[in-house]
């Protein structure tokens, strides 16, 4: 397996585990340790992109707490202690990407909608502290779709007070190509107050990934109004620490979803650089395109 690659291998298993999976991650820059509150598959979103089988049924359908801290501490210490790179697909790893990075809080489904999710937060923290790694961030990868619940914002507070960071999906400018791409009855609207809210408390990532779909790009007015959407939220007094454009790395939901060319992922954190100032990251696709 070339290392190149390992990216797009995001399994969610190790082992004998059931909540935690490891993965090198190209977006965290080194190994990320997964975590699944939706072992069940429930999702409040539908992408077109997303690499999650919907159509066949998980084996483990509830999240078991004593269960997930155990497979959580089983494998922060394997990563910490490196050993990790004694298996199988973590072999080729190369020395710069030998470093654990993070707990991720992602998955099957939207881990916001867990309803435990401050309680797991705070548990998971705590085992981190015990482990001593201080130094390991707690990344919450999201839609952004449930910060306006109570026990959603506790929750993040709790990711405030121990390293944590907020990845909160934006992947459209208008409410129109947003319920094509993330096929969703929650409204627009709603995702962009819950950024620009989680925003104006502390700085967050910005993930936005970018497609083919039906063999035709976003069109520019999309991109635009993406910038637009940006813009709003600093406006607002929101705080974006960076925007990772980035496009599909794995197989997706959808046949007719294809990834963006190096190039076209390119000019689309170019523009957002120009457009609004912030700084952008690009992560390209698996598959190798010819940037005409």
């Amino acid at each position: 397996m070339t290392t190149h690659r390992l990216h797009t291998l995001h399994e969610r298993s190790f082992a004998a585990n059931r909540f935690v999976y490891p993965v090198l991650s190209r977006r965290a820059g080194g190994l990320s340790v997964g975590v699944n509150l939706n072992p069940d598959k429930v999702c409040n979103f539908d992408c077109i992109y997303c690499q999650v089988n919907r159509t066949q049924q998980s084996e483990t359908r509830f999240v078991e707490m004593a269960s997930l801290l155990q497979e959580l501490e089983d494998t922060l210490t394997l990563a910490a202690s490196g050993q990790i790179y004694e298996f199988g697909k973590f072999r080729d790893t190369p020395p710069h990407l030998r470093r654990l990075r993070d707990i991720a809080f992602s998955g099957d489904g939207e881990p916001t909608t867990y309803k435990n999710f401050d309680e797991i937060i705070e548990a998971c923290a705590a085992l981190k502290r015990r482990l001593g790694l201080h130094d390991v961030g707690m990344t919450l990868i999201t839609n952004a779709s449930m910060f306006h619940r109570p026990h959603v914002q506790r929750g993040l507070a709790i990711l405030d007070a121990n390293q944590g960071e907020i990845w909160a999906k934006l992947d459209a400018g208008t409410e129109p190509y947003f319920h094509r791409v993330d096929r969703t009855t929650i409204p627009f609207r709603r995702i962009l107050e819950n950024i620009t809210q989680a925003a104006q408390v502390r700085p967050i990532v910005i993930q936005s990934l970018w497609m083919r779909v039906a063999g035709e790009p976003p069109t520019t007015a999309e991109f635009e109004a993406f910038c637009e959407r940006l813009n709003e939220i600093i406006a607002a007094g929101g705080r974006i620490k960076l925007v990772q454009v980035y496009t599909v790395a794995r197989q997706p939901a959808e046949s007719y979803v294809a990834p963006l060319s190096n190039a076209e992922v390119d000019a689309i954190a170019q523009l957002v650089r120009e457009r609004t100032g912030l700084p952008a990251a690009e992560f390209y696709g698996a598959i190798a395109s010819t940037d005409a």
